[in-house]
């Protein structure tokens, strides 16, 4: 098919495609699709072999948030049955992201409701990352607590946080058809901020609330001109409660298609196959560890996930491999341009082209780079070494007086 073999060649050249391209690969039929998950693939082989890193989320407050964003369980107004709780203590965070770490984790994610951080919170935080970064050696520490202040990501960065997760979820076109408390500029210069402080930026999207092709592709472009580090891809997971309660548009083919897409706009991107995936990808999440190479492990915010020991024998079982705490994820490119701005995601020196020198493009796009060889893969984990103990206790009930699970 043609335009598979141009999207792989643009891809392996980091080169953007077409709008008219990226609509067309959603448009495919069920009879392409393992044709369009297979030239994805060589992309995504390309540039992260066949490494899976794992991500584990701390909600460090849940609920109680004033903003009226219509995919979430937390919003104002939800009457989605969820845990409501303010503030973890750092010692009890740090608990709940050590068992995360015991699985084969690599990166903890910490995440808050609300509209965005004040001082006292960032405080609060940043005596959570320092003891996470005490407690865990290596791992990586990314904050997600909405919209920043001006210096607010700085303190962060100065704590030890690696990254900062702000997504922009959809089209700026249709943004304000889920969200009127604030608007998708506000999403934009959040990400921006933590950019500038020299965090490892990283936003997505939320694919299933409605939009159009044209939306999806008008989001993943915006991603690719932000230019994060990594970028989640989020299925709706229809809350009863919300104004998205009763929207359920997507199947498991549909599903592939968006992270094929998303793999070929951002080739050289970390892509996170992040909530939803077990209620829309069921059976088929294991194909879609050929377009991603990065996953959350066990439970997500307000909801459960697959059990830990099934994410990883699920990796095994489809012939990749946990990617170990002593791998930088990026590409070298990526690496140096992250470890030139200060932020301290570990060693550049993973998927190198052979000059090592391609470097981020002026303007903070990620375009073609010229033909270089193709990029060294590092050594890899087995998954059978990465820890089979990750603990039972799931953590939707952490910080509360309710038993876990419950």
């Amino acid at each position: 098919m043609d335009l598979l073999n141009t999207l792989v060649d643009k891809g392996l050249r980091r080169e953007l495609p077409t709008r008219e391209e990226a609509l067309a690969v959603l448009a495919t039929s069920d009879d392409e699709l393992l044709d369009v998950v297979a030239a994805a693939g060589k992309v995504r082989r390309q540039w992260f072999g066949r490494r899976v890193k794992l991500n584990y989320l701390v909600n460090l407050k849940s609920g109680l948030c004033p903003e009226d964003c219509s995919y979430c369980s937390q919003r104002l107004g939800s009457k989605a049955d969820i845990l409501k709780y303010t503030w973890l203590k750092p010692d009890e965070a740090s608990k709940a992201a050590a068992a995360g770490v015991a699985g084969g984790a690599k990166r903890v994610c910490l995440v808050a409701s609300g509209r965005g951080p004040t001082d006292r919170d960032i405080a609060r935080v940043s005596e959570t990352i320092e003891a996470i970064k005490e407690q865990n050696e290596g791992v990586e520490v990314c904050a997600c607590l909405g919209l920043l202040s001006d210096g607010q990501a700085e303190r962060l960065r100065a704590a030890g946080a690696d990254a900062y997760n702000h997504n922009l979820n959809t089209s700026e076109a249709t943004y304000g058809d889920i969200t009127s408390t604030h608007t998708y500029q506000d999403r934009v210069d959040t990400v921006t901020k933590a950019h500038d402080a020299g965090l490892s930026a990283c936003s997505g999207l939320i694919a299933g609330m409605g939009e159009s092709d044209e939306d999806l592709v008008d989001v993943v472009f915006s991603l690719r001109e932000l230019d994060p580090d990594s970028v989640p891809v989020n299925f709706l997971i229809p809350f009863e409660g919300t104004p998205l309660g009763k929207e359920w548009n997507l199947t498991p083919q549909r599903c592939l298609r968006i992270l094929a897409m998303t793999r070929f706009v951002c080739p050289d991107v970390e892509v996170r196959l992040a909530g939803g995936r077990e209620v829309h990808l069921r059976s088929m999440q294991p194909l879609a560890l050929n377009l991603v190479n990065s996953i959350f492990l066990g439970d997500y915010l307000t909801s459960e996930g697959q059990a830990g020991q099934a994410d990883l024998d699920m990796i095994a079982d489809a012939g990749f491999e946990v990617e170990g705490a002593g791998t930088t994820t990026l590409p070298r490119h990526r690496a140096d341009a992250l470890a030139a701005a200060g932020c301290g995601t570990g060693p550049a020196g993973c998927g190198s082209h052979e000059d090592g020198a391609c470097g981020s493009h002026e303007g903070g796009g990620c375009g073609p780079c010229g033909g270089h060889g193709a990029p060294e893969v590092p050594e890899q984990v087995p998954a059978d070494q990465a820890r089979t103990d990750l603990v039972a206790v799931r953590r939707r009930g952490a910080g509360t007086d309710l038993a876990p699970n419950a």
